[in-house]
């Protein structure tokens, strides 16, 4: 490959314009194919910023590859705020249900540290805490201390040794 570019691009809405615009109007590929396939490959995010990586070759030729958008931005998006709180641990900007937090730890699996969705859950749930984020009401630590004991357990299963 003759380059990489790596972005940060609105789900479904990138174009032609910074950041991407910029980067890839030196390089031989068409600009407008790049950013049709970023929004084909990222409609599923729908606005929330999403980490794109392309790689192109001399001939014109490249390749897409699109990230998962971290953490906080998927609970932003989930919950529908846009920023946490600035005292996480006394006001509490939004509620999330045990579902929901299966969802996004479903999402970010293969790109966390976790090795199972229980602890995927509870990378989520911690990151709920810095937002300042409930989950079904119950402040995060005390959800964390429940999935430690064992309560969802069938929500978010173990590995198997």
């Amino acid at each position: 490959m003759a380059g990489t570019i790596e972005v940060l691009v609105p789900g479904g809405q990138a174009n032609p314009g910074p950041p991407l615009g910029p980067e890839l109007g030196p390089t031989p590929v068409d600009v407008q194919a790049v950013v049709s396939e970023i929004n084909e490959q990222t409609e599923a995010f729908d606005g929330t910023e999403v980490p794109v990586t392309v790689e192109y070759d001399d001939d014109g030729s490249f390749s897409i590859e699109v990230g998962v958008p971290p953490t906080a931005e998927l609970i932003k998006d989930e919950a529908g705020f846009d920023t946490g709180s600035g005292e996480p641990h006394e006001e509490f900007v939004a509620d999330l249900t045990v579902e929901q937090v299966k969802q996004i730890a479903e999402q970010k699996l293969t790109d966390l540290l976790a090795y199972d969705s229980k602890q995927a859950a509870k990378e989520v749930v911690g990151t709920c805490t810095s937002l300042g984020v409930t989950i079904e009401g119950e402040n995060p630590r005390e959800f964390k201390k429940r999935i430690d004991a064992g309560e969802y357990d069938d929500t978010f299963p173990e590995a198997e040794a």
